[in-house]
């Protein structure tokens, strides 16, 4: 492993947008940055502050590398971003790490996407290759649920989403809302609201992990295989090159073997408590 990949490049914002309370998106331009895959993650450094891992919530190649990331403000680093980063600032950025959705292990198949809150964002690069290359996939299937409204994520793009051929699309908010038409209820009751052939189905699965537990044990119910499900892990990552060993998972490390992993895998670490 070079030292390079420890080394932040410097990136600059060029557009925030805010997502949901506390939740913004950060477009970052990196001269010459390493076009990353759907599901990996990026270490966003802020000079006298510290690093933090973020996933990569979309992504465009080229000469002046564009990069997308969606931080929640929920620590030190991410409070410092959402209160002081806006457009012309500098972060300091370093990946793309991990590995990501097995997108092309999988062409030819149906693909079923599950997101809870933030959740979303790991998965949004992912709908948009599937978007952009539609005849290599079967049917679509996205279900995606939030609290409430107000924290649901990327809502200027759902009607691009629902242009998408041979697509079924359900949102799901937990608590009733005035105005709502959709349904009321955990995202994980919308796997059996809708119809899918198990035997040729792979799914991806992110948001919170007993969201994620419970989604996996109700596809592996319905007939999906264990192999074919797939969860976006969260755990404290610091190097992500697998060297410090804060975000050891049994014998695996979330930077290095993950954040992407088979159900089968890991089923025995992700419980309904999480760890």
């Amino acid at each position: 492993m070079s030292v390079d990949k420890l080394i932040p490049m410097k990136g600059r914002v060029t557009k925030v947008v805010d997502e949901a309370p506390l939740v913004r998106t950060y477009h970052i331009v990196v001269n010459g940055f390493p076009t990353p895959l759907p599901g990996q993650f990026d270490v966003l450094y802020v000079k006298g502050m510290g690093e933090v891992v973020i996933s990569i919530s979309n992504y465009a190649a080229g000469d002046r590398s564009l990069v997308e990331h969606t931080v929640r403000a929920v620590g030190a680093v991410t409070n410092y971003i959402y209160t002081n980063v806006g457009v012309g600032s500098y972060l300091g950025i370093r990946g793309p790490y991990g590995r990501g959705w097995p997108i092309r292990e999988f062409e030819g198949h149906d693909v079923l996407v599950i997101g809870g809150g933030i959740g979303l964002a790991p998965l949004r690069a992912l709908i948009k290759h599937i978007a952009e290359n539609r005849s290599l996939y079967g049917h679509f299937i996205l279900l995606y649920g939030a609290r409430r409204p107000v924290d649901m994520l990327f809502k200027y793009e759902y009607e691009e989403y629902s242009k998408i051929p041979n697509s079924t699309i359900l949102f799901s908010i937990d608590i009733p809302h005035t105005g709502w038409k959709g349904y009321v209820g955990f995202v994980t009751d919308l796997i059996d609201r809708v119809k899918f052939n198990p035997q040729n189905t792979v799914a991806f699965v992110c948001g919170p992990e007993v969201m994620m537990k419970v989604a996996a044990d109700k596809l592996v119910k319905k007939g999906v295989k264990e192999d074919r499900v797939f969860l976006s892990l969260e755990r404290r990552c610091r190097c992500g090159i697998g060297i410090c060993g804060t975000c050891q998972l049994g014998h695996y490390f979330i930077c290095k073997d993950g954040p992407v992993f088979s159900y089968q895998d890991v089923k025995q670490y992700v419980t309904v408590r999480g760890l």
